[in-house]
């Protein structure tokens, strides 16, 4: 009878003590804080060589990674010199990740356009072959209809005695550059700056867009 009730006994308290690990871990697993929704967005913009479309995002408040590579082909892992090419399917493209609740993609296009010459097809500045279109890649049907309407806006604002050409596409395929591409006017910042003035690119912008304020000023 003693052997009985000590089993009884012991029996007892692992129930007991089982439900209450049960109920411990149901009440923490419910008290545990639930991860807010993410508020990064992801743009990908091609607008001639990627490592001054890079550089003009880099720094934006709101932005939390800028990726120079290629975009719109159909191979995987193209290398730089298949593109180069032209022949390749892809364009040299950035991809921006982005705080939503900081940064919109609308704003992201107003910054865009003051880096390209939205009115030329056949590449940007001194580099020229489809491998240096500019285009707009969106992700989804909100970013289709923003770039839309920023496009239009921009043709509606007579900046351009010509047409604006750069064509908004679906997002198809993105594969980041080599190394040595990635932050590119960091690491050779006088080569950088001696390609950038050469290209045509300053003179251009400061033709049609005056002395340019950095965003946010």
């Amino acid at each position: 009878m003693k052997i009985f009730r000590y089993f009884t006994v012991v029996l007892i308290l692992v129930g007991t003590l089982g439900t209450a690990s049960y109920l411990w871990s149901q009440n923490d697993r419910e008290a545990a804080p639930v991860a807010p929704p993410s508020t990064q967005d992801t743009a990908t913009l091609a607008g001639g060589c990627f490592w001054c479309i890079e550089a003009a995002f880099k720094e934006l408040p709101g932005v939390v990674s800028v990726t120079s590579g290629y975009a719109g082909g159909d191979k995987p892992n193209p290398k730089y010199e298949e593109v180069a090419s032209g022949n390749s399917g892809y364009v040299e493209t950035v991809r921006i990740v982005f705080d939503n609740k900081r940064i919109s993609f609308d704003d992201l296009l107003e910054v865009y356009w003051r880096q390209i010459n939205p009115t030329d097809a056949g590449g940007q500045f001194v580099d020229r072959g489809p491998q240096y279109q500019a285009i707009i890649y969106y992700h989804d049907a909100s970013q289709r209809s923003v770039a839309e309407k920023s496009k239009a806006a921009l043709e509606k604002s007579g900046r351009f005695q010509q047409a604006i050409l750069t064509p908004i596409q679906p997002y198809k395929n993105f594969y980041p550059a080599e190394d040595y591409h990635q932050s590119y006017f960091r690491k050779n910042p006088l080569r950088y700056k001696m390609y950038h003035q050469n290209s045509g690119r300053d003179s251009f912008f400061k033709k049609i867009w005056g002395e340019l304020k950095k965003f946010g000023s």
